[in-house]
């Protein structure tokens, strides 16, 4: 048995004293992933996050008897955390627990006095880049199992991945993966901590994740600019070319894609999983995004927000190449135009079949014979979390309770985490748990991104218990 007292007692200790200080300093360094920093092995940003990381993890090793760390290095590739630490459970049984230390860019928009390296602790906020995408996780799965030896409560033998690609798609993370093949195991239960939460007041499972296809739209009507008054009317514009073969994909009235490639059946137990999260959050759905005063979501019913943004396919436009800033555009038509695409596809949905047909389908037959090309990026099919077995329900809605003082929600995320499905189809036989912090308004990737401490160190609490709950049932076969 968990003495409840003693081990939130633990928890808030190791967090307030060591690990919310150690994240502030994190949080100043511009640690970016690989996509948005090229140069990052010469930069040494990533190195000083990985040192960080290390030099806190090994203080605390002596107090795991047996457990060892290793900073793995491929060549050519970001580095990778390795925290093995010996369980008490029967043969090679095993949990595998994962996060990573990398982080988006900047991002313009942030509040006075604010910024995406300069940690703030407002209240119960910590604010900057990476602390609650993904920072805290090496952190939790630590502290969990910190606190578990602490109390001499038994647990499996726990590996933690902590990667450095994650914000660029995890393309390093495969190949370690089958570098230590041998020493992961076969885990039984795999613990990802880098979701999102609905609200910060009871624990949130990850039920479904999108897939994507990125990628560059490029139209060219001319060789150079010509004056407006001259060509309009003659020479076809590129910004509304760029508008018909948007319109191939998106509805504008609405927002819905056409193409009938791009969906797929929304299973019924996740329409009910929809149903329920949406009457705990009600407007909350909506109500966690900054609108500006007047401006209404795209749907009413909150049921329908949810599908939206985990089951439903959309479009976002996130850049365009070649138009000029309005204090310094002139009357000149635009000899062309690059627009960034980022199609949200559904998890069941494959993603390779998706981008070649809205490849064929941007390209076919340009309007007034222009030069069209999409340019995509690697794409990511999305994962259908496989239905959880009854204990480890049973045990997270247990520990929802105990940590959070609520009962467990589950939602679909909209996001993607590409090496999920690699994960599932690499361990068919485990469980999986999928789950985060990043709850209203944290707003990663963009502005003002926080990290609500009582959330982190509740999910310590939640990750001990399921842990203790797991090598009991792993020992009863």
């Amino acid at each position: 048995m968990i003495d409840g007292k003693r081990l939130k007692s633990f928890i808030a200790e190791c967090w307030g004293d060591e690990v919310v200080p150690l994240l502030a300093d994190y949080i100043r360094i511009p640690a970016k992933s690989p996509a948005f920093d090229p140069q990052w092995a010469e930069h040494g940003y990533m190195e000083e996050a990985v040192r960080m990381f290390e030099g806190w993890a090994r203080r605390h090793l002596p107090a795991l008897p047996g457990a060892s760390l290793e900073v793995v290095r491929l060549p050519g590739r970001t580095p990778l955390l390795l925290i093995e630490v010996p369980g008490e459970g029967q043969g090679r049984d095993s949990v595998l627990l994962y996060g990573h230390l990398d982080k988006q860019p900047e991002m313009t928009g942030w509040a006075e006095g604010f910024g995406p390296w300069t940690p703030r602790l407002e209240g119960e906020r910590l604010y900057g880049r990476g602390g609650a995408d993904d920072g805290y996780a090496m952190f939790a799965a630590l502290v969990a199992l910190l606190a578990l030896r602490d109390k001499s409560v038994p647990h499996a033998r726990a590996v933690v991945l902590i990667e450095a690609c994650e914000e660029s798609g995890s393309f390093d993370l495969p190949y370690y993966v089958d570098h230590l093949a041998s020493r992961i195991g076969e885990p039984s239960l795999v613990v990802c901590l880098d979701s999102g939460c609905g609200n910060f007041d009871q624990l949130w499972l990850t039920t479904s994740l999108r897939g994507i296809v990125n990628g560059e739209l490029c139209i060219e009507v001319l060789e150079e600019g010509v004056h407006s008054g001259d060509a309009s009317g003659v020479v076809p514009s590129s910004f509304r070319i760029l508008r018909q073969l948007l319109s191939r994909l998106e509805e504008e009235e609405t927002g819905k894609l056409r193409p009938p490639f791009l969906y797929a059946e929304v299973p019924g137990e996740r329409l009910s999983e929809a149903r329920r999260a949406a009457l705990s959050l009600g407007a909350g759905v909506f109500t966690k995004f900054p609108f500006v005063a007047g401006a209404l979501p795209v749907e009413s019913d909150p049921a329908e927000l949810v599908l939206n943004r985990t089951w439903r396919p959309q479009l976002a436009v996130t850049g365009i190449d070649g138009l000029p800033q309005v204090k310094s555009a002139g009357n000149v038509l635009l000899p062309g135009l690059a627009a960034k695409l980022s199609v949200r596809l559904p998890p069941s949905l494959d993603a390779g079949s998706a981008l070649r047909a809205v490849k064929a389908l941007l390209e076919k037959d340009p309007p007034y014979g222009a030069r069209v090309a999409f340019t995509a990026e690697t794409p990511a099919s999305g994962w259908n979390v496989p239905a959880l077995e009854p204990w480890l329900e049973e045990a997270l809605s247990r520990a929802s309770e105990a940590a959070f003082g609520a009962p467990l929600a589950a939602m679909g995320e909209g996001g993607s985490i590409p090496f999920m499905a690699m994960l599932a189809e690499r361990f068919p036989s485990a469980q999986f748990v999928v789950t985060g912090v990043l709850g209203p308004h944290a707003n990663a990737h963009g502005p003002n991104e926080f990290l609500h401490i009582p959330t982190a160190r509740r999910l310590s609490e939640v990750i001990a218990r399921v842990l203790a709950e797991h090598v009991r049932r792993s020992a009863a076969g």
